[in-house]
């Protein structure tokens, strides 16, 4: 698969189950995974020098392995913000959404492997980084 076609189908999914989330269903928790959303990726951001972060998964020429902040604890932090974000959402809706948030974390996964196929190409340490921490979800996944 396509990185553009990855990053497409990222997008689609999360806009189907925002788009389909009723605000007469909001939850507390969907407000919990919202704040939580917001600390993680900004977090991620700060963490980031300017110029480092690509959408697509593959490394910016140039860029630097992160390992610090949030990646201390997890690889693709970013990743972790759109599904707690999505999974917001997801929480004020159907069955249909819940669906497309597990389609969405599927490719997520997809494009965290094609990142890190790149990542252990372009930085020497990353095999050792991997090694240490989990990809998405703190002492999980």
């Amino acid at each position: 698969m396509t990185s553009r076609l990855l990053v497409a189908m990222q997008f689609a999914l999360m806009a189907l189950v925002v788009l389909r989330a009723s605000p007469a269903n909001a939850s507390p928790a969907g407000g919990v995974l919202l704040a939580a959303s917001a600390f993680v990726g900004l977090w991620a951001l700060a963490s980031n020098r300017p110029g480092n972060f690509n959408i697509r998964p593959e490394p910016k020429e140039g860029g630097r392995l992160v390992t610090h902040g949030p990646y201390r604890w997890v690889r693709h932090p970013m990743y972790l913000a759109v599904l707690l974000f999505t999974a917001a959402f997801a929480t004020a809706g159907d069955a249909w959404q819940w669906a497309a948030l597990a389609a969405l974390a599927a490719v997520l996964l997809a494009k965290a492997r094609r990142e890190e196929r790149g990542m252990a190409l372009a930085h020497p340490g990353y095999a050792d980084y991997r090694a240490r921490t989990r990809a998405i979800v703190p002492f999980i996944l």
